[in-house]
């Protein structure tokens, strides 16, 4: 009874820790900066919100769309006269969502991120825009040598599935799963050591075979934040098609789809996640909460780490399922690693295979599973990385 209770306190305190619905956002206001280096857009927001932004050329025009949001302010008391922005354009598209134009005079680089509320301030989008000319220049000035920021990198470990004697799914016209997943998970990696605060480690990098096991243990070895396998399966039924993104569940799958997912890709290699935790000296009692506990948030995280992939997976490609699926796959049973499966489509079907051995798709692929990886880490940064430091100044600034 007691160990029941504390896993109902957990369950508990991780529903609210960990919420998977958002509620319609207002675009209240916008703030300006100006400094000698940047231009600063704070946009001002009756709650938490999803965006992209994207660039466009001739005429040159930055472009934000928030997701589930709707503008209730006027930006027309915006100073932009002697700014990199000519003039800004709002409009609805979608169901419900909001598309903010900013019309630029030239070229800028970007760097966007999302602040909580904090010190009587509400939810933040903030927007820092940097001539692309002056910044090109400025990069070419010898200057003095950077000061190595205080802070970790998170650490991403990308498995792409399968791998040498195990080929995984293969299509109609001899595509093959292994190939295809690893030209995903390689532009990802590459896309991420490009982006400052991130390392990343592939479970494989060449056609070799990798046990379910080692996997874990490769994710745990580099103390992983967070572990995604990429895969693109077949299905039961040849008109399956789209992506989906799977978490481990301790009881049944929710599917049957998951079910049969989960069961190919275990085969007879499964795991017993009390191994993975040091726990052989603990009494098995206390070994089983303190288990359950970890296994529950770490499930917990996965969910939303998923939920989060799954929405930036909206944009590029048809989803199965529209929402996160569970199974009890073996290869995400680290109990305190968050762990998600991408299903980025289903070799059995003839068009989504089309298009996944397609570099343009794979490259459109791994942008969005970049994307979805960013933006949950920008709302759920490690204390001690590099990404939590950086929020913390650019918090001091605004």
């Amino acid at each position: 009874m007691h160990r029941r209770h504390l896993l109902n306190l957990l369950l508990a305190s991780t529903a609210l820790a960990f919420p998977f619905t958002v509620s319609a956002t207002q675009i209240r206001n916008a703030r300006l900066w100006r400094s000698d280096d940047k231009l600063r857009l704070v946009f001002d927001l009756s709650g938490p919100v999803r965006y992209k932004t994207f660039s466009l050329s001739a005429p040159e025009r930055l472009i934000i769309d928030l997701s589930g949001a709707s503008l209730s302010g006027d930006f027309s008391q915006l100073k932009l006269a002697d700014t990199a922005i000519r003039s800004i354009r709002t409009g609805h598209f979608g169901q419900g969502d909001t598309r903010i134009v900013l019309d630029l005079h030239h070229p800028v680089l970007l760097n966007s991120f999302l602040l909580a509320p904090q010190d009587g301030q509400g939810h933040r989008l903030v927007l820092d825009l940097v001539n692309a000319k002056q910044a090109s220049s400025l990069a070419m000035v010898p200057r003095e040598t950077p000061q190595t920021h205080p802070k970790r990198d998170i650490i991403v470990v990308v498995d792409p599935g399968h791998g040498g004697k195990d080929p995984g799914a293969v299509g109609a016209k001899g595509e093959r799963e292994k190939d295809v997943v690893l030209a995903i998970a390689q532009l990802l990696a590459k896309r991420l050591k490009r982006e400052k605060g991130f390392d990343v480690k592939l479970v494989r990098n060449d056609d070799f075979f990798v046990p379910l096991r080692k996997r874990v243990d490769i994710a745990r070895q580099h103390k992983a934040d967070m572990f995604i396998s990429v895969h693109a399966d077949a299905a039961p039924r040849l008109t399956a098609s789209g992506a989906s993104v799977y978490c481990l569940s301790e009881g049944g799958a929710t599917s049957a789809t998951a079910r049969f997912m989960a069961q190919r890709e275990n085969g007879a290699d499964l795991l017993g996640a009390t191994s993975l935790l040091n726990l052989k000296d603990k009494d098995p009692m206390l070994a089983g909460v303190i288990l359950d506990m970890s296994m529950n948030a770490t499930i917990a995280a996965s969910l939303q780490l998923g939920s989060t992939v799954l929405g930036s997976l909206a944009g590029i490609t048809t989803l199965h399922q529209k929402r996160v699926e569970q199974a009890g796959f073996a290869v995400l049973k680290s109990p305190d690693v968050p762990s998600i499966l991408v299903e980025t489509g289903f070799i059995s079907n003839a068009r989504d295979s089309q298009r996944l051995v397609t570099p343009r798709h794979q490259q459109a692929v791994a942008d969005g599973l970049f994307e979805g990886l960013q933006r949950y880490f920008q709302k759920n940064p490690p204390v001690d990385s590099y990404i939590a430091w950086q929020q913390e100044q650019q918090e001091a600034q605004v």
